[in-house]
């Protein structure tokens, strides 16, 4: 949005998203050492959760809607309100995953717990697209490419907003009755800046002791770098190298969450089978091979040309079973957080999940800011020309679009392997789970 429809450069654009990962650096392991140890009668994660409502509202409407002009008047803005977005983000998304933790200790049910937020989160995504595409960014007289009208951009981001306020008071109230069933405070600490700015700190030093967690944490950050790529990008790839329509394109994106919510139904049976490790190393390999693999095809020339009838359904089939092998991995991942959470209890005799899921959403969120830093010094490394004149691919050079494919795939998706190599050294089975549950409860009885 920024850099085609607003015109701000591709470094500077990357870079103020980027900038977002120093704040979360600290909000989110903020958010999460807060609120394990928060006391209240509404318990230690719905407070926070009730909070994040309003300023991610605004903040998000805001984010869309720039009310200055000139790349460094709006490279301000961007950071500014995207920094306060994403902070908004980490009050409810932190304490949301500790609560999920909370819940239930048992190894499949939180498997399943995490299945059904995966599904209905990407059920929102989906949502969201079509309502994008249809109603908002439909083509005008000015813009056969309604994505490229910017005044299609504030409505839609006041509707997202509201439907953002609204789905985070139903989460929170909706679970107002498990409260009194969780795991409460029962020591008082203190709140001045000084004594949560050490705890915090103490908090993540203490977790990143954790092994199975350190090595879940480095594999899941590599894995995001490779996501944040495409998120920058997939906009260029649909419209330029690909040259899909509007519609066409909204099949493609709508690809993707329906195999989520497909393959999520699946999780729990194939992890109860397999494990949760073998299930996180398949998801993460198979985004890899799916993203690289129509474009290795089309730039060695055995895949359809743009005109050709079959391009489409391929391109849909592809992102639908992307989406079905990948969603195994963001299953797992919830899950296995939460499973390492227990063991450092046992090693501690502290429960601080939300410290472990700050830890783990800094990690996604972190790496998507550094994907989209990698995505716009790569879209001025191959000089992508900028400005709303750049409407279909005839208006960019065929060497650029060559170069923006190898980006997309196979440069960007090949790290995939070095995820894979942390993922091998995840060690937390299912037994040692059930053995480190037993010492936990032998320990709460005495």
């Amino acid at each position: 949005y920024y850099n085609q429809v607003l015109g701000m450069p591709g470094t500077l654009a990357g870079i103020a998203v980027g900038t977002a990962v120093v704040v979360d650096a600290f909000t989110d392991p903020l958010a999460g050492s807060l609120s394990d140890h928060w006391r209240s009668r509404l318990g230690r994660r719905h407070p926070f959760m009730y909070a994040s409502i309003l300023p991610l509202a605004v903040s998000f409407f805001f984010l869309f809607n720039p009310m200055v002009s000139g790349d460094w008047a709006l490279f301000a803005w961007l950071v500014v309100f995207a920094n306060a977005t994403r902070t908004s983000i980490s009050l409810y998304y932190v304490p949301h995953n500790a609560l999920g933790a909370e819940m239930t200790e048992d190894f499949d049910e939180r498997t399943a717990l995490v299945g059904y937020r995966t599904f209905f989160g990407h059920l929102g995504h989906l949502l969201a697209v079509i309502i994008g595409m249809a109603v908002f960014f439909s083509a005008t007289p000015e813009f056969e490419n309604g994505q490229l009208n910017a005044e299609a951009y504030p409505p839609y981001a006041a509707t997202l907003a509201v439907a953002m306020a609204a789905v985070i008071l139903w989460s929170a109230w909706g679970t107002r009755s498990v409260i009194p069933h969780l795991p409460a405070v029962t020591e008082r600490v203190s709140f001045h800046a000084l004594a949560v700015t050490r705890r915090v700190f103490s908090d993540i030093a203490t977790a990143m002791r954790c092994g199975s967690f350190r090595w879940l944490f480095s594999g899941i950050l590599i894995v995001f770098v490779m996501v944040g790529v495409d998120g920058a990008l997939n906009i260029y790839i649909y419209t330029y190298f690909w040259e899909l329509t509007r519609t066409e394109i909204i099949l493609v994106v709508a690809g993707y969450p329906i195999g989520v919510m497909f393959g999520a139904m699946f999780s729990a049976r194939i992890f109860a089978r397999w494990g949760k490790r073998a299930g996180i190393m398949f998801g993460a390999g198979s985004w890899a091979f799916w993203q690289i693999l129509p474009v290795a095809l089309r730039l060695a020339g055995w895949f359809p040309e743009n005109a050709d009838a079959l391009l489409l359904p391929l391109l849909v089939g592809i992102r639908v079973i992307q989406g079905a092998s990948t969603v195994q991995a963001n299953v797992a991942l919830g899950s296995m957080v939460a499973d390492t959470a227990d063991e450092h209890e046992l090693d501690t005799g502290r429960r601080q999940e939300g410290v472990f899921f700050a830890a783990s959403s800094f990690s996604q969120k972190a790496a998507s800011g550094m994907g989209n830093i990698v995505a716009g010094f790569a879209l001025d490394l191959i000089d992508w020309p900028r400005g709303t004149h750049i409407r279909t691919a005839a208006d960019v050079p065929p060497q650029t679009l060559v170069d923006l494919g190898l980006v997309y795939g196979p440069y960007v998706a090949g790290f995939a392997v070095v995820s894979l190599w942390c993922f091998t050294h995840y060690r937390l089975t299912r037994e040692r789970h059930e053995e480190i549950l037993a010492e936990l409860a032998l320990r709460r009885a005495s």
